[in-house]
C-alpha cells in the first residue's frame, strides 16, 4: 500500500510524522515544510482534478488520506473526483466545528460580503480566517482600524497592522492581543480543534461578539475520522 496524505494541518502533520516511505505527505506552498519526516515529501498542488488523478496513477497510489483544512474544499472535492476516478479509496479527517457555548455571541456569515455588514457597526476587528482580508485593506473604512493575523508577511496599509503568526495560541496571549488592539469583534473561520480557540474564551470572558464565516460543503469519503489518533487507529 501507498498513501498519498493531503495535509497541511495540525491532523495532517501528526498523521504524517507515524508514515514512512513510500508513502507521501502532500503540503501546499504555503504550509510550514517539515525537515523530519521518514516519509516522502510533496510541496505544492497539483494543478487540477486531471493533475490528481494523474499523480494517482503514475505514483500507484493505493489510498488518498484527507487532512486538509476543513475550509480548503476546492482540494477536497479534488481527491473525492481523482479518488473516483483511479477507484481508490478516500479516508478523509472531517474536524468537528465549534459549538457556541454559555456566554457567546456568534454570528454566521456566509460570504465576504455578509462578514462586511456583520462588522460594519464596529471600530477595532481582529481578522483570523487567514490571507482573505489581505486582498481588502484599501477597503477599510475610515472608521475602522484593521489587525489582521496570517501566516504570512505582510506590510499591511493605513488603518491595518498585520500580524504572523502560527497557532497554537494560548489564553494569555490572546488576551494581551486584545488588550494591545482594543478589540472590540473577532471573525473566525469555523475551524474546530483547539490550536486556535483561546480566541473565543477571550470574546466570551469579554461580551465580544464573533462572526463566523460558514463552513463549506465537503464530498463524502469513504471513511471518515474526527481526528488524527482514530485514523491512526484504522492504519494499524
Amino acid at each position: 500500500m501507498r498513501i498519498l496524505l493531503l495535509g497541511g494541518t495540525g491532523n495532517g502533520l501528526a498523521i504524517a510524522r507515524h508514515l514512512q516511505k513510500p508513502h507521501v505527505y502532500s503540503i501546499a506552498g504555503l504550509a510550514r515544510v517539515p525537515s523530519d519526516l521518514a516519509c516522502d515529501v510533496r510541496v505544492g498542488g497539483f494543478g487540477s482534478v486531471a493533475g490528481l488523478v494523474r499523480y494517482l496513477s503514475e505514483q500507484r497510489i493505493s489510498l488518498v488520506i484527507d487532512a486538509t483544512h476543513p475550509y480548503a474544499a476546492q482540494m477536497s472535492h479534488h481527491a473525492h473526483e481523482a479518488c473516483k476516478q483511479n477507484d481508490v479509496p478516500l479516508w478523509a479527517v472531517r474536524r468537528p466545528a465549534w459549538q457556541p457555548q454559555a456566554g457567546d455571541d456568534w454570528h454566521e456569515a456566509a460570504d465576504w460580503h455578509g462578514i462586511i455588514e456583520r462588522i460594519r457597526p464596529f471600530h477595532r476587528p481582529l481578522w483570523t480566517m487567514g490571507r482573505e482580508p489581505l486582498a481588502y485593506l484599501h477597503e477599510i473604512p475610515a472608521t475602522q482600524f484593521w489587525t489582521v493575523r496570517c501566516l504570512e508577511r505582510h506590510e499591511g496599509k493605513v488603518r491595518s497592522r498585520i500580524i504572523d503568526a502560527r497557532g497554537p495560541f494560548n489564553i494569555e496571549g490572546e488576551r494581551a492581543l486584545f488588550d494591545a488592539a482594543n478589540i472590540d469583534v473577532v471573525i473566525s473561520k469555523n475551524s474546530g480543534g483547539r490550536a486556535t480557540e483561546a480566541k473565543l474564551a477571550v470574546a466570551r470572558e469579554r461580551g465580544l461578539p464573533v462572526v463566523m464565516l460558514a463552513r463549506p460543503a465537503l464530498p463524502a469519503a469513504d471513511r471518515e475520522f474526527d481526528d488524527s489518533t482514530s485514523i491512526l487507529h484504522a492504519l494499524t
